[in-house]
């Protein structure tokens, strides 16, 4: 992030503009929108910067320009000069206004039409009357908070307000009957209080964000704690609510780690304590990630859980790499299996081996002994999904000596070992201008 965006109240304060340009009268007239009291002069030889907490400048010209900004400089009053963003300390986003809800996007100078276009996308998607329905939480927010003492129950308190009849009534011009229904709300809330929390067994999928479900990316935001596997992304966690507690408790190969029973203990500890907690797994909870056993256990304890599934790493990784697990040319079966237990193959099928990578040698001889041809095509995927993926491919015969190649690059992440007839068909989509393809042939 190039620039920390801030709201800076403005109201009542001095901002001098410097220009009598059209950009200059743009800016004059954005700052007064917000409660400013704006100078505008035509050059900066005749302002008077002092107790001004802002100066635009948009002379017209660079020597103009210039010249106002070394003045400005010289009075220690933080400088906006249009279309220059080397003499700017701050700049001007592109701003989608609906009274008390304001968005602002910036593309940090780098493309003013990029940013015009996301603003004016933003404003179709946002409803005319949103700021009515800030102004209604505005109204209820001390007696809310007052009245509702568990963070979670509260959080639910206001999604219900934004999502719920409320905010629908508000948002259709009915605001007495909007705060009505807020009223019943919050004589609900203050007799239906509870101390038990929940916990949602979430999948994270193989690793890009985008790849998350919709329901993921809410209980993301609604988590008081989040237990994330070692292999979900920082990404990935940089979409949870920002006051939510990040909890690693990843079991990863030769490292120390939370045992299972350690893991459930916590879950269950938490949502007997009101906290809505979020256990976010790589993948899909139920295919390989010991999702079954935290639900029993969180069951055992009478306690409220719920699953929501993700994209699991075989089908993400997949469809990112061209290779179709059934092609009805090729392969009518598909077999998902860890690297602990990669036998009972057959031909004419396709053998997802998850988490074997290192014990390469070990699968290729399992499936070779169950009769699965050497010359078999298969492919290794490591990080599958992400911006860092690669894949090796080659022949089973030389499985070992993949996953070799493919560790000699450096810490090895989560990788798939995809076996069968369809790994012959992983095309590479990186742009041929890139130094080091995605993809490299092992023969």
């Amino acid at each position: 992030m190039k620039h920390l965006p801030l709201f800076f109240d403005v109201a009542g304060r001095k901002v001098v503009v410097v220009g009598m340009s059209a950009a200059a009268d743009r800016r004059a007239a954005t700052v007064r929108s917000a409660g400013a009291l704006v100078v505008q002069v035509a050059d900066a030889g005749t302002a008077d910067f002092s107790g001004a907490v802002a100066a635009f400048i948009a002379t017209g010209t660079e020597e103009g320009d210039r010249a106002a900004h070394r003045l400005t400089k010289a009075a220690g009053v933080p400088v906006n000069v249009a279309d220059r963003p080397a003499l700017c300390d701050f700049i001007l986003p592109a701003i989608v206004d609906r009274d008390d809800v304001v968005v602002a996007v910036s593309t940090g100078g780098a493309s003013p039409t990029l940013a015009t276009v996301l603003r004016g996308r933003i404003e179709q998607a946002l409803p005319e009357r949103i700021g009515a329905l800030a102004a209604l939480a505005k109204t209820f927010r001390k007696q809310a908070n007052a009245l509702i003492s568990q963070p979670a129950e509260r959080r639910a308190f206001w999604r219900r307000l934004v999502e719920g009849p409320a905010g629908k009534l508000a948002l259709a011009g009915d605001s007495a009957g909007a705060r009505r229904v807020v009223l019943s709300e919050l004589d609900g809330a203050r007799r239906a209080a509870t101390d038990v929390g929940i916990a949602h067994i979430v999948g994270a999928g193989p690793g890009d964000p985008d790849l998350l479900t919709l329901r993921a990316a809410q209980l993301l935001q609604e988590a008081d704690a989040i237990l994330h596997d070692d292999l979900v992304p920082p990404a990935i966690l940089a979409r949870a609510r920002r006051d939510a507690e990040l909890v690693s408790v990843g079991k990863r190969k030769g490292r120390a780690s939370w045992a299972q029973r350690d893991i459930e203990a916590e879950l269950v500890r938490r949502v007997r304590a009101g906290e809505t907690v979020v256990r976010l797994k790589a993948g899909d909870p139920f295919v390989f990630g010991r999702g079954g056993e935290e639900v029993d256990a969180l069951r055992a304890a009478g306690l409220p859980v719920s699953v929501v599934p993700g994209i699991t790493a075989a089908l993400g990784i997949a469809a990112s790499t061209n290779i179709p697990l059934t092609d009805r040319r090729v392969a009518s079966a598909v077999t998902f299996m860890s690297g602990h237990a990669a036998a009972d193959a057959t031909g004419g099928h396709t053998h997802v081996v998850y988490m074997g990578a290192s014990e390469a040698a070990s699968v290729r001889d399992r499936l070779l002994d169950a009769g699965v041809s050497p010359r078999t095509p298969v492919a290794i995927v490591e990080n599958g999904t992400r911006p860092d993926e690669r894949v090796v491919t080659g022949s089973l015969a030389d499985l070992a000596r993949l996953a070799v190649s493919l560790d000699s690059h450096g810490d090895a992440g989560p990788s798939l070992i995809i076996v069968g007839d369809v790994a012959a068909r992983a095309v590479s989509t990186e742009l041929p201008q890139l130094a080091q393809p995605r993809f490299a042939q092992v023969s």
